[in-house]
């Protein structure tokens, strides 16, 4: 201790220093130095903390977490802000293993083996079904041929022979020359139509499908089925064709008329053809009107999301047909007029061009575009209710129209080629079946044209609703009818 109370400074022992280059900092050798430059590489040593494996940020965008060297490490968050990190808290523990974040707005579905088998069995059944109601091409080709004379021969014997039928034309329709004949071409619709000029239309029931018509001034061929009022007679002008029809075809020993169904406007044939197949014609007379369409069609045919205004122009800018057929009681008047001579109009010429032209793309289904699976819904969907009907007679009601109708309404509703993937057949179809379902179950189907018409009214209920049973128990199933 000196005088004042200080203790005395500790003598270190003398070492020789220099003074660094460039520096004011002593560079010291000796004892006492070496003793503490290996005491504070020792604190260093402990202080310094291991560096820990840094994970690989999922996004890009986000710093990288720097090294850390000092006490206090400054990490990077989300945000960009720092947050102070003391070396206790780093561990050299390996990083866990993370999965993929869900997208937002998506919702993870577990789909479990089963499904996935019982999908698969579906997909092997509907396409196996579908090259079964292939119809082959020989076939094909012989039954036309056999079908093209028939109708030649009557045409030319209407020319040749009669007054009012002189001037008819063939319209082929129906699902053979749609390309949507199943199974066998055992069936051909062709239309015998008639062109009228200055007639008077008028709406004979309030659905808009049948109507009367009245012929204006000047002479036509069909004056013979003028009656007073100066409408034409459907059931007349039937039984005429119907007779003149027989007569042409009573030389031609494979040939013979069926016997006529009540309010059925064909003339039914049944030829047989190679192999003894008997083979179905209906041939159906028409009226071809070139006026506008009836403004019952304002608020149907609703194509243009589907195939375009340009094209729902042109549909438009056709004539449409008449032919002889009425609902009902035959003897029920209104305004003077029989149901009997009334006729029901028909839109089957444009059916045709839009289902062989029915892509939103005017490639759909050529050689070098994508395939959809719109005519293999419908084919399956025909196949289905025909089976049905095989084995309950109270379906007998139903028909391929209302099949054709279901699929229309569902190509306005699913209008891009998109929708209708060949590859999604499965998927198509049962959702175009859970359509046909839902209308059965509210008895409800508008004519596509004229959405006023009901078409489920000629079915009961009962039977309306057994049916939509029937379809939902083989969807569910897996098409057991298919087997």
């Amino acid at each position: 201790m000196s005088r004042r109370g200080k203790p005395r400074e500790t003598k270190i022992p003398e070492a020789n220093c220099a003074m660094g280059p460039g520096t004011q900092t002593p560079l010291c050798s000796g004892p006492g130095t070496a003793f503490k430059e290996e005491q504070n590489q020792k604190i260093k040593k402990e202080q310094k903390p291991k560096k820990r494996e840094q994970k690989r940020p999922e996004h890009t965008n986000e710093t990288s977490v720097p090294d850390v060297k000092t006490e206090s490490a400054c990490i990077k968050t989300k945000k960009g802000t720092s947050t102070s990190t003391s070396p206790e808290h780093l561990t050299d523990e390996k990083p866990q293993h993370r999965q993929p974040e869900t997208p937002k707005g998506a919702t993870k579905v577990p789909v479990p083996q089963s499904n996935i088998g019982q999908k698969a069995d579906v997909d092997k059944i509907l396409s196996t079904t579908l090259t079964k109601l292939k119809i082959k091409r020989k076939d094909r080709a012989e039954a036309a041929h056999l079908i093209n004379g028939i109708i030649k021969n009557i045409m030319d014997y209407l020319n040749k022979n009669t007054e009012c039928f002189k001037d008819v034309q063939d319209l082929r329709t129906g699902s053979y020359y749609e390309n949507l004949k199943i199974s066998n071409p055992d069936e051909f619709d062709v239309m015998l139509t008639v062109p009228i000029s200055r007639v008077d239309i008028q709406p004979f029931t309030d659905d808009g499908a049948f109507y009367s018509v009245a012929l204006k001034r000047g002479k036509t061929p069909l004056d013979k089925f003028r009656k007073e009022n100066n409408t034409i007679s459907g059931s007349e002008i039937l039984h005429e064709f119907r007779n003149e029809v027989k007569k042409c075809v009573k030389k031609t020993e494979y040939v013979e008329v069926e016997k006529k169904k009540m309010g059925c406007p064909a003339v039914t044939l049944l030829v047989t053809g190679p192999g003894s197949v008997t083979l179905s014609l209906d041939v159906v007379l028409a009226l071809e009107v070139r006026t506008c369409w009836p403004h019952f069609t304002k608020e149907g045919f609703k194509i243009e999301g589907w195939l375009g205004r340009k094209v729902k122009q042109e549909c438009k800018g056709k004539p449409y047909y008449l032919v002889p057929k009425y609902q009902g009681r035959g003897a029920r008047e209104c305004h003077g007029v029989l149901a009997k001579d009334t006729w029901r109009i028909s839109f089957s010429h444009v059916e045709k061009a839009i289902m062989k032209n029915h892509g939103s793309e005017k490639t759909c289904c050529e050689e070098n575009g994508a395939r959809c699976c719109r005519k293999d819904c419908l084919k399956l969907l025909k196949h289905l209710l025909s089976l049905l009907k095989t084995k309950d007679s109270s379906f007998d009601k139903f028909c391929s129209y209302h099949v054709k109708t279901i699929l229309l309404h569902a190509c306005c509703s699913r209008t891009k080629d998109t929708d209708w993937k060949a590859s999604h057949l499965t998927q198509c179809f049962l959702l175009l079946l859970e359509n046909f379902e839902s209308h059965l179950r509210d008895q409800d189907l508008p004519n596509f044209f004229i959405p006023t018409q009901n078409l489920l009214l000629g079915p009961s209920p009962k039977s309306c609703i057994l049916l939509a049973d029937r379809i939902k128990e083989e969807r569910e199933n897996g098409f057991p009818i298919f087997s």
